[in-house]
């Protein structure tokens, strides 16, 4: 509990959103989807005070959601588009975060509701590197940012940033037919347990292809439980089939098998 809070009403929290949301003069660095505005100012004020001889940002981890509102207002943030709340008939605004690898939030960054994730990677990349003066770091993100334009622009010399980008399995023709398929034996990095409470196990392999590397990862728990889910959805089917097949039988004076 933050001291002196409980003082606070609805409309001081109101008040400073719109603070923190004032556009600045300095517009050096800002998306296209978004203005500089005073958190930025913020932020970076905040790093630079945590910041000393060896901060670095080794790893940075980034993620998106959308937030849908109702009534007026937003009129620059607030447009239709793909609701991960199943709301698409609100207007939303998409919100992404950046946090490094002890977990502490960098900056957060908003947009307006249309803009999907494969568009958003390559300039939050930029703006980071950019706004806290950081040289090299690598990029973390989920399956949603993957697009091939978003890897060219990743790996242009220009820009030189090392990425780990989660892949599809079965919807990249590439990884289908050969990363999948390529023989070799898994390294068990963390030991299955028979208490279930403990973390999922894991097993890796890893797989280089045309100059990329790809770590294939197996949780043979999980593996289990897709495999009876699949059996057991099959199951309802093998019978239904049997017992049409034996009532077509006995239409035509067969006989039953």
């Amino acid at each position: 509990m933050i001291q002196g809070v409980e003082e606070l009403s609805l409309h001081h929290l109101y008040r400073a959103m719109s603070f923190l949301g004032e556009e600045i003069d300095d517009q050096r660095g800002a998306t296209p989807f978004a203005p500089r505005c005073t958190k930025d100012l913020v932020e970076e004020g905040m790093f630079l005070e945590r910041r000393d001889l060896f901060t670095g940002l080794d790893l940075v981890f980034f993620d998106t959601t959308s937030i849908y509102f109702e009534g007026e207002g937003g009129e620059i943030l607030g447009q239709k588009g793909h609701s991960k709340d199943h709301r698409p008939d609100l207007n939303q605004m998409v919100v992404g975060v950046a946090i490094d690898s002890q977990g502490k939030p960098i900056c957060c960054e908003m947009w307006p509701g249309n803009t999907t994730d494969v568009k958003s990677l390559i300039p939050v990349t930029d703006r980071i590197r950019s706004r806290f003066h950081v040289g090299q770091f690598c990029v973390v993100a989920d399956r949603g940012m993957i697009s091939a334009d978003t890897l060219r622009e990743l790996e242009d010399p220009a820009r030189n940033i090392p990425y780990i980008l989660g892949a599809r399995m079965r919807k990249v023709n590439e990884i289908k037919r050969e990363v999948l398929s390529r023989p070799g034996r898994y390294r068990e990095v963390r030991v299955e347990k028979k208490c279930s409470e403990e973390r999922e196990p894991l097993k890796v392999k890893e797989v280089l292809l045309e100059g990329k590397r790809y770590i294939v990862c197996l949780n043979p728990r999980q593996a289990r439980k897709d495999a009876q889910d699949r059996e057991a959805s099959l199951t309802p089917s093998k019978t239904g089939s049997r017992q049409g097949q034996r009532a077509l039988l006995a239409t035509e004076g067969i006989g039953s098998i």
